[in-house]
Protein backbone atom coordinates (compact mmCIF):
# COMPACT_ATOMS: atom_id res chain seq x y z
CA UNK A 1 0.00 0.00 0.00
CA UNK A 2 1.56 3.21 -0.78
CA UNK A 3 1.29 5.80 2.15
CA UNK A 4 0.88 9.63 1.65
CA UNK A 5 3.70 11.88 3.52
CA UNK A 6 2.04 15.32 2.92
CA UNK A 7 -0.33 17.21 0.68
CA UNK A 8 0.22 19.99 -1.98
CA UNK A 9 -1.02 23.18 -1.34
CA UNK A 10 -1.02 26.54 -3.92
CA UNK A 11 1.47 29.27 -2.74
CA UNK A 12 1.64 32.54 -3.95
CA UNK A 13 4.96 33.39 -4.77
CA UNK A 14 5.78 37.10 -6.63
CA UNK A 15 4.82 36.64 -10.30
CA UNK A 16 3.26 32.93 -10.27
CA UNK A 17 1.55 30.31 -8.14
CA UNK A 18 3.13 27.57 -7.45
CA UNK A 19 2.49 23.86 -5.77
CA UNK A 20 4.44 23.84 -2.08
CA UNK A 21 4.47 20.43 -0.17
CA UNK A 22 3.31 20.13 3.54
CA UNK A 23 4.57 16.96 5.30
CA UNK A 24 2.80 14.96 7.72
CA UNK A 25 3.45 15.04 10.84
CA UNK A 26 5.85 11.97 12.11
CA UNK A 27 5.82 9.08 12.19
CA UNK A 28 4.77 7.89 9.43
CA UNK A 29 1.52 6.52 9.13
CA UNK A 30 -1.28 4.46 7.09
CA UNK A 31 1.04 2.52 7.12
CA UNK A 32 3.62 2.78 9.66
CA UNK A 33 6.63 2.13 9.04
CA UNK A 34 7.26 -1.76 8.49
CA UNK A 35 9.75 -2.62 10.90
CA UNK A 36 10.94 -5.99 8.52
CA UNK A 37 12.24 -3.01 6.53
CA UNK A 38 14.88 -1.88 8.96
CA UNK A 39 15.30 -4.25 12.26
CA UNK A 40 18.30 -6.10 10.53
CA UNK A 41 20.02 -3.05 9.15
CA UNK A 42 18.96 -1.16 12.17
CA UNK A 43 20.88 -4.23 14.54
CA UNK A 44 23.75 -4.00 11.83
CA UNK A 45 24.27 -0.27 12.69
CA UNK A 46 23.89 -0.61 16.26
CA UNK A 47 26.97 -2.74 16.44
CA UNK A 48 28.97 -0.97 14.58
CA UNK A 49 28.05 1.97 16.70
CA UNK A 50 29.08 -0.39 20.08
CA UNK A 51 32.40 -1.73 17.99
CA UNK A 52 33.19 2.16 17.35
CA UNK A 53 33.00 3.34 20.71
CA UNK A 54 34.96 0.10 22.47
CA UNK A 55 38.06 1.33 19.89
CA UNK A 56 38.44 4.48 21.13
CA UNK A 57 40.39 3.29 24.00
CA UNK A 58 42.89 2.58 22.01
CA UNK A 59 44.39 5.66 22.30
CA UNK A 60 45.83 7.76 25.57
CA UNK A 61 43.47 11.08 25.05
CA UNK A 62 39.84 10.75 23.25
CA UNK A 63 40.19 14.61 22.79
CA UNK A 64 42.92 13.56 19.95
CA UNK A 65 40.33 11.47 18.06
CA UNK A 66 37.59 14.14 18.51
CA UNK A 67 39.85 16.77 16.99
CA UNK A 68 40.32 15.07 13.42
CA UNK A 69 36.52 13.33 13.58
CA UNK A 70 34.66 16.54 14.10
CA UNK A 71 36.83 18.39 11.44
CA UNK A 72 35.92 15.57 9.24
CA UNK A 73 32.50 15.77 9.95
CA UNK A 74 32.72 19.92 9.29
CA UNK A 75 34.96 19.69 6.12
CA UNK A 76 32.69 16.51 4.66
CA UNK A 77 29.17 18.33 5.47
CA UNK A 78 30.11 21.75 3.63
CA UNK A 79 31.60 19.66 1.06
CA UNK A 80 28.13 18.50 -0.05
CA UNK A 81 27.23 22.31 -0.25
CA UNK A 82 30.02 23.25 -2.64
CA UNK A 83 32.63 24.16 -0.16
CA UNK A 84 36.21 23.42 -1.81
CA UNK A 85 38.60 23.42 1.71
CA UNK A 86 40.68 20.56 2.28
CA UNK A 87 41.41 18.88 6.06
CA UNK A 88 45.11 20.56 5.37
CA UNK A 89 43.67 23.96 4.81
CA UNK A 90 41.80 23.60 8.38
CA UNK A 91 44.83 22.69 10.23
CA UNK A 92 46.80 25.60 8.36
CA UNK A 93 44.46 28.16 9.40
CA UNK A 94 44.62 26.73 12.85
CA UNK A 95 48.58 27.18 12.66
CA UNK A 96 48.04 30.79 11.46
CA UNK A 97 49.43 29.70 7.80
CA UNK A 98 47.83 31.82 5.23
CA UNK A 99 45.19 29.88 2.77
CA UNK A 100 43.90 30.63 -0.42
CA UNK A 101 40.51 29.79 -0.08
CA UNK A 102 40.09 31.56 2.75
CA UNK A 103 35.93 32.17 2.63
CA UNK A 104 35.52 28.61 2.05
CA UNK A 105 37.26 27.93 5.65
CA UNK A 106 35.53 30.05 6.97
CA UNK A 107 32.41 28.07 6.42
CA UNK A 108 33.63 24.95 7.93
CA UNK A 109 34.99 26.91 10.91
CA UNK A 110 31.40 28.20 11.39
CA UNK A 111 30.38 24.91 11.06
CA UNK A 112 32.70 23.73 13.72
CA UNK A 113 31.57 26.63 16.01
CA UNK A 114 28.03 25.75 15.71
CA UNK A 115 28.44 21.90 16.05
CA UNK A 116 30.39 22.79 20.09
CA UNK A 117 27.40 25.40 20.40
CA UNK A 118 25.27 22.47 20.07
CA UNK A 119 27.00 20.17 22.14
CA UNK A 120 27.59 22.95 24.93
CA UNK A 121 23.76 23.21 24.83
CA UNK A 122 23.35 19.66 25.31
CA UNK A 123 25.80 18.85 28.07
CA UNK A 124 25.13 21.50 30.11
CA UNK A 125 22.37 20.94 32.54
CA UNK A 126 21.09 24.85 31.76
CA UNK A 127 21.67 24.67 28.56
CA UNK A 128 19.17 24.77 25.96
CA UNK A 129 17.52 21.00 24.81
CA UNK A 130 17.25 20.31 21.18
CA UNK A 131 15.02 22.48 19.79
CA UNK A 132 13.51 24.80 17.17
CA UNK A 133 15.42 28.00 19.25
CA UNK A 134 18.48 25.86 19.78
CA UNK A 135 18.56 24.99 15.87
CA UNK A 136 18.11 28.55 15.14
CA UNK A 137 21.26 29.71 17.38
CA UNK A 138 22.96 27.29 15.31
CA UNK A 139 22.16 28.63 12.32
CA UNK A 140 23.29 32.25 12.81
CA UNK A 141 26.56 30.96 13.61
CA UNK A 142 26.95 29.10 10.38
CA UNK A 143 26.36 32.11 8.55
CA UNK A 144 28.05 34.86 10.80
CA UNK A 145 30.18 36.70 7.99
CA UNK A 146 30.27 33.84 5.40
CA UNK A 147 28.06 32.93 1.69
CA UNK A 148 24.44 33.06 3.49
CA UNK A 149 24.79 36.43 5.85
CA UNK A 150 22.47 37.63 4.23
CA UNK A 151 20.45 35.27 4.17
CA UNK A 152 18.74 35.67 7.92
CA UNK A 153 20.78 34.00 9.57
CA UNK A 154 19.13 32.51 12.74
CA UNK A 155 15.76 33.65 11.89
CA UNK A 156 13.08 30.89 9.79
CA UNK A 157 12.64 31.86 6.40
CA UNK A 158 9.76 34.58 5.85
CA UNK A 159 9.46 33.85 2.49
CA UNK A 160 9.44 30.94 -0.09
CA UNK A 161 12.31 29.26 -1.10
CA UNK A 162 12.93 25.89 -3.48
CA UNK A 163 14.95 23.54 -4.43
CA UNK A 164 16.66 23.07 -8.01
CA UNK A 165 15.71 25.23 -10.47
CA UNK A 166 15.51 28.95 -11.26
CA UNK A 167 12.46 30.11 -9.53
CA UNK A 168 9.39 28.19 -7.34
CA UNK A 169 7.73 27.25 -10.87
CA UNK A 170 10.55 25.11 -12.72
CA UNK A 171 11.89 23.86 -9.24
CA UNK A 172 12.85 20.64 -8.46
CA UNK A 173 11.18 20.74 -5.19
CA UNK A 174 9.26 23.57 -3.73
CA UNK A 175 8.75 23.01 0.37
CA UNK A 176 6.25 24.35 2.75
CA UNK A 177 5.32 27.96 2.72
CA UNK A 178 6.83 30.62 4.86
CA UNK A 179 3.61 30.95 7.49
CA UNK A 180 3.37 27.00 8.30
CA UNK A 181 7.29 26.44 9.12
CA UNK A 182 7.04 27.32 12.31
CA UNK A 183 4.03 24.79 13.31
CA UNK A 184 5.16 22.08 11.28
CA UNK A 185 9.04 22.53 13.14
CA UNK A 186 7.20 22.31 16.47
CA UNK A 187 5.45 19.21 15.81
CA UNK A 188 8.72 17.79 14.54
CA UNK A 189 10.15 19.10 18.02
CA UNK A 190 7.67 16.88 19.49
CA UNK A 191 8.56 13.95 17.71
CA UNK A 192 12.13 14.26 18.76
CA UNK A 193 11.13 14.34 22.58
CA UNK A 194 8.03 11.75 22.45
CA UNK A 195 9.26 8.92 24.43
CA UNK A 196 6.42 6.68 23.92
CA UNK A 197 7.35 5.88 20.40
CA UNK A 198 8.49 1.89 19.61
CA UNK A 199 10.83 2.85 16.84
CA UNK A 200 14.65 2.62 17.11
CA UNK A 201 16.67 5.78 17.87
CA UNK A 202 18.79 5.47 14.75
CA UNK A 203 15.00 4.75 12.79
CA UNK A 204 14.04 8.25 14.73
CA UNK A 205 17.19 10.16 13.66
CA UNK A 206 16.80 9.04 9.92
CA UNK A 207 13.05 10.28 10.38
CA UNK A 208 13.96 13.70 12.26
CA UNK A 209 16.32 14.63 9.37
CA UNK A 210 14.52 13.71 6.37
CA UNK A 211 11.58 15.93 7.76
CA UNK A 212 13.92 18.97 8.49
CA UNK A 213 15.03 18.61 4.85
CA UNK A 214 11.91 19.02 3.65
CA UNK A 215 10.39 21.71 5.73
CA UNK A 216 13.63 23.84 4.50
CA UNK A 217 13.13 26.20 7.79
CA UNK A 218 15.84 28.93 6.52
CA UNK A 219 17.32 30.68 3.11
CA UNK A 220 20.65 28.90 3.25
CA UNK A 221 22.11 26.15 5.34
CA UNK A 222 19.51 23.91 5.88
CA UNK A 223 21.31 20.96 4.99
CA UNK A 224 23.91 21.19 7.23
CA UNK A 225 21.80 22.35 10.01
CA UNK A 226 19.72 19.15 9.00
CA UNK A 227 22.68 16.91 9.12
CA UNK A 228 24.25 18.81 12.74
CA UNK A 229 21.04 17.53 13.88
CA UNK A 230 22.17 13.86 13.22
CA UNK A 231 25.48 14.25 15.51
CA UNK A 232 23.12 15.90 17.95
CA UNK A 233 20.38 13.32 18.09
CA UNK A 234 23.19 11.00 18.27
CA UNK A 235 24.39 12.10 21.44
CA UNK A 236 20.88 13.23 22.70
CA UNK A 237 19.81 9.44 22.63
CA UNK A 238 23.04 7.73 23.97
CA UNK A 239 23.85 6.17 20.91
CA UNK A 240 27.50 7.48 20.81
CA UNK A 241 28.98 9.17 23.75
CA UNK A 242 31.27 11.22 21.52
CA UNK A 243 31.30 12.70 17.89
CA UNK A 244 33.89 9.90 16.78
CA UNK A 245 31.89 9.42 13.33
CA UNK A 246 31.36 11.56 10.41
CA UNK A 247 28.48 10.17 8.80
CA UNK A 248 28.42 13.52 6.07
CA UNK A 249 31.36 11.34 4.25
CA UNK A 250 29.33 8.87 3.51
CA UNK A 251 26.50 11.01 2.25
CA UNK A 252 28.84 13.13 0.22
CA UNK A 253 29.64 9.84 -1.17
CA UNK A 254 26.07 8.32 -2.30
CA UNK A 255 25.11 12.31 -2.93
CA UNK A 256 22.96 11.65 -6.09
CA UNK A 257 20.69 8.97 -3.86
CA UNK A 258 20.94 10.85 -0.79
CA UNK A 259 19.11 13.53 -2.42
CA UNK A 260 17.03 11.53 -4.64
CA UNK A 261 15.77 9.01 -1.77
CA UNK A 262 14.73 12.42 0.44
CA UNK A 263 12.59 12.97 -2.89
CA UNK A 264 10.98 9.56 -2.93
CA UNK A 265 9.86 9.83 0.80
CA UNK A 266 7.80 12.97 -0.61
CA UNK A 267 6.74 11.66 -4.12
CA UNK A 268 6.12 8.03 -3.68
CA UNK A 269 5.63 8.06 0.20
CA UNK A 270 8.30 5.40 0.34
CA UNK A 271 9.89 6.30 3.91
CA UNK A 272 11.44 2.72 4.20
CA UNK A 273 14.09 3.39 1.05
CA UNK A 274 15.10 6.35 3.00
CA UNK A 275 15.69 4.63 6.07
CA UNK A 276 17.47 1.57 4.82
CA UNK A 277 20.00 4.13 3.12
CA UNK A 278 20.89 6.10 6.36
CA UNK A 279 21.41 3.12 8.54
CA UNK A 280 23.52 1.65 6.20
CA UNK A 281 25.50 5.21 6.10
CA UNK A 282 25.53 4.94 9.89
CA UNK A 283 26.60 1.52 9.96
CA UNK A 284 29.96 2.52 7.09
CA UNK A 285 30.55 5.73 8.84
CA UNK A 286 30.98 3.90 11.86
CA UNK A 287 33.44 0.97 10.89
CA UNK A 288 35.33 3.23 8.74
CA UNK A 289 35.62 5.49 11.89
CA UNK A 290 37.05 2.50 13.94
CA UNK A 291 39.28 1.76 10.99
CA UNK A 292 40.46 5.15 11.21
CA UNK A 293 41.12 5.18 14.76
CA UNK A 294 43.38 1.78 14.85
CA UNK A 295 45.46 3.23 11.66
CA UNK A 296 46.11 6.47 14.28
CA UNK A 297 46.75 4.40 17.28
CA UNK A 298 49.38 2.57 15.16
CA UNK A 299 50.61 5.01 13.33
CA UNK A 300 50.67 7.11 16.83
CA UNK A 301 52.46 4.31 18.99
CA UNK A 302 55.22 3.48 16.34
CA UNK A 303 56.38 6.80 16.38
CA UNK A 304 55.53 7.31 20.29
CA UNK A 305 58.24 3.57 20.47
CA UNK A 306 60.95 5.44 17.96
CA UNK A 307 60.75 8.99 20.04
CA UNK A 308 61.54 6.47 23.22
CA UNK A 309 64.56 5.00 22.02
CA UNK A 310 65.95 8.19 20.81
CA UNK A 311 69.16 8.85 22.74
CA UNK A 312 68.78 12.90 21.90
CA UNK A 313 65.05 13.13 22.96
CA UNK A 314 64.11 15.73 25.46
CA UNK A 315 61.23 16.18 28.18
CA UNK A 316 60.07 19.03 25.77
CA UNK A 317 60.14 16.70 22.79
CA UNK A 318 58.30 13.94 24.17
CA UNK A 319 55.81 16.76 25.57
CA UNK A 320 55.70 18.78 21.38
CA UNK A 321 54.72 14.58 20.31
CA UNK A 322 51.59 14.62 22.45
CA UNK A 323 50.24 17.89 21.05
CA UNK A 324 51.14 16.70 17.31
CA UNK A 325 47.30 14.97 17.03
CA UNK A 326 46.28 18.17 17.87
CA UNK A 327 48.15 20.61 16.02
CA UNK A 328 49.35 18.75 13.24
CA UNK A 329 50.72 21.56 11.08
CA UNK A 330 53.07 24.41 13.72
CA UNK A 331 55.55 26.88 13.70
CA UNK A 332 58.53 26.60 16.30
CA UNK A 333 57.25 29.94 17.98
CA UNK A 334 53.57 27.70 18.35
CA UNK A 335 55.51 25.44 19.98
CA UNK A 336 57.59 28.12 22.09
CA UNK A 337 54.17 29.01 23.16
CA UNK A 338 52.50 25.88 23.90
CA UNK A 339 55.33 24.53 25.85
CA UNK A 340 55.30 27.46 27.60
CA UNK A 341 59.42 27.46 27.36
CA UNK A 342 62.22 29.20 25.58
CA UNK A 343 63.18 29.63 21.62
CA UNK A 344 66.21 27.27 21.78
CA UNK A 345 64.36 24.50 23.56
CA UNK A 346 61.37 24.93 21.17
CA UNK A 347 64.15 24.59 18.39
CA UNK A 348 65.50 21.88 19.84
CA UNK A 349 62.49 19.68 20.62
CA UNK A 350 61.14 20.04 16.79
CA UNK A 351 64.46 19.05 15.57
CA UNK A 352 64.60 16.04 17.25
CA UNK A 353 61.19 14.60 15.63
CA UNK A 354 62.47 16.27 12.68
CA UNK A 355 65.59 14.16 12.71
CA UNK A 356 63.51 10.95 13.36
CA UNK A 357 61.34 11.93 10.09
CA UNK A 358 58.31 12.17 12.33
CA UNK A 359 57.54 15.87 11.46
CA UNK A 360 58.59 17.32 8.02
CA UNK A 361 59.89 20.68 7.47
CA UNK A 362 57.70 22.43 4.55
CA UNK A 363 58.87 25.79 3.51
CA UNK A 364 62.91 24.88 3.16
CA UNK A 365 62.89 28.44 4.30
CA UNK A 366 65.83 29.29 7.27
CA UNK A 367 63.58 31.51 8.80
CA UNK A 368 59.97 31.60 9.53
CA UNK A 369 59.73 27.76 9.26
CA UNK A 370 56.66 25.42 9.43
CA UNK A 371 56.55 21.85 10.07
CA UNK A 372 53.68 18.84 9.55
CA UNK A 373 53.08 15.67 10.83
CA UNK A 374 52.53 14.52 7.41
CA UNK A 375 51.63 10.88 8.17
CA UNK A 376 49.27 11.91 10.34
CA UNK A 377 47.42 14.09 8.26
CA UNK A 378 47.43 11.91 4.91
CA UNK A 379 45.65 9.05 7.40
CA UNK A 380 42.92 11.50 8.57
CA UNK A 381 42.08 12.83 4.86
CA UNK A 382 41.90 9.15 3.31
Amino acid sequence: MKRTTGTYAISTTPGEPVWVFVPHPLPPSNPELAPEAYADLNHQAELALARLSGVSGLVPSVDWLLYSAIRKEALLTSQIEGTQATLTDLFDKEAGFAVSNTDDVEEVTNYLRAFRLVQDNLRDPNGLPISVRLLCEAHRVLLDGVRGAGKQPGELRRSQNWIGGTRPGNAAFVPPPADRVADLLGDLEQFIHDEAGTLPPLVRIALAHAQFETIHPFLDGNGRIGRLLIAALLEHWGLLAEPLMYVSGYLKQHQAEYYRRLSIIRTEGDWEFWVALFLEGVATAASDAERSIIAIASLIAADRRRLLEAPKASPASYRLFELLPMMPRFTIERVRQKLETTFPTATAAVKVLEDLGIVTEMTGQKKNRSYSYQPYIELLSR
